[in-house]
């Protein structure tokens, strides 16, 4: 018998809860700051107020239960944050608050608070926000470009054409290739859009530091974006095999923030290896059908939402075959035992 089915089916994560919790706070926090410096402060105002909400209403569902103690462990900051993340930073902040609100009271604490929900709280308040008023992401919703280049349009920055004129002249000179504009640009978007988007550039730097602290299984985010990427190129662009800009996949639509913080999260996902990497792969491939078929621009936060919605039938599996494999195993020493006596 394969010894992954040996293991109980519990998570194993370095980082304690709180602060794995904590550490993503952080990472969401600078993400939004960085989407702040170029909007004049309104992605800091739709986090502040999702922010507020969340707590507020931890605080007084967990009155009777020591809620400042609740407060402490981070989860409803980290709800709060991420659900901002994933927002357009043009939107008005009273729906952050009805989307915070949605996740504390409706998707965590209904199924009895934390580590008892099967979808992840930040998703299920952005799916509230995003099909009760869809006219809420209009103007942010990007999703009609298939490359770095034609979303630019062109029109790169000063700093955009100064990074990709040193790094094709010293790094992509040696293999005679060149790195097309608009890729830095991305990094440091001021366009409209979603605010994972616009502070990619500090994400990016995140996802290496909470990875690096073992917070999540770290082979989590490098199968779905492998898995992501794959399809992207081998489907192209303009119905051109072979063809499709892999790295406006991964800068664009929230792909960095799906791929490290919600399709790694391991409370809303499967416990043994083989249902994760079976979700994962899923949630892969449901993203990219989204985003390259349905043209649904934050299409890997549909596809994440419905993978989670798999989850308890997932854990089921797990539980089924792994209780079944240890009383197989623990009849066979008892029996073993007996014969010996």
């Amino acid at each position: 018998m394969s010894e992954l089915f040996r293991q109980k089916p519990q998570i194993n994560i370095s980082c304690p809860s709180i602060g794995r919790m904590w550490l993503i706070c952080g990472c969401a926090f600078f993400c939004i700051m960085q989407s702040s410096f170029s909007d004049g402060g309104r992605s800091f105002s739709i986090a502040v107020t999702a922010l507020f909400t969340a707590v507020f209403l931890e605080l007084i569902l967990m009155r009777r239960h020591n809620g400042i103690s609740k407060i402490k462990d981070g989860s409803a900051a980290a709800t709060a944050l991420i659900l901002s993340m994933m927002l357009p930073n043009q939107i008005h902040p009273a729906y952050a608050a009805l989307g915070a609100a949605f996740a504390i009271i409706v998707v965590k604490y209904s199924f009895g608070g934390l580590g008892s929900n099967w979808l992840n709280p930040a998703l299920g308040g952005w799916l509230f926000i995003r099909f009760s008023w869809p006219s809420a992401f209009s103007g942010s919703l990007t999703g009609g470009a298939s490359s770095a280049t034609e979303f630019i349009s062109s029109n790169a920055s000063a700093l955009d054409s100064s990074v990709n004129n040193f790094i094709n002249n010293s790094i992509f000179s040696v293999t005679s290739s060149q790195l097309p504009a608009g890729y830095i640009d991305l990094l440091f978007s001021n366009n409209p859009g979603i605010i994972t988007d616009r502070g990619l550039f500090v994400l990016i730097l995140g996802t290496v530091f909470i990875t690096a602290y073992g917070i999540n299984r770290g082979w989590v985010p490098f199968v779905f974006l492998f898995v992501y990427g794959f399809l992207i190129r081998i489907t192209g662009a303009n119905g051109e095999a072979l063809s499709g800009d892999v790295l406006y996949g991964f800068f664009s639509g929230g792909t960095i923030a799906a791929a490290f913080i919600l399709a790694a999260e391991p409370a809303s996902g499967a416990k043994l290896q083989y249902g994760v990497l079976f979700t994962v792969v899923l949630g892969a491939v449901l993203s990219w059908f989204f985003r390259y078929r349905c043209m649904e621009y934050t299409g890997c936060f549909i596809a994440l939402a419905l993978v989670n919605c798999l989850t308890p039938v997932v854990r089921l599996v797990e539980d089924k075959f792994f209780f079944s494999r240890s009383k197989e195993k623990n009849s066979g020493s008892d029996e073993a035992q007996e014969n010996q006596i």
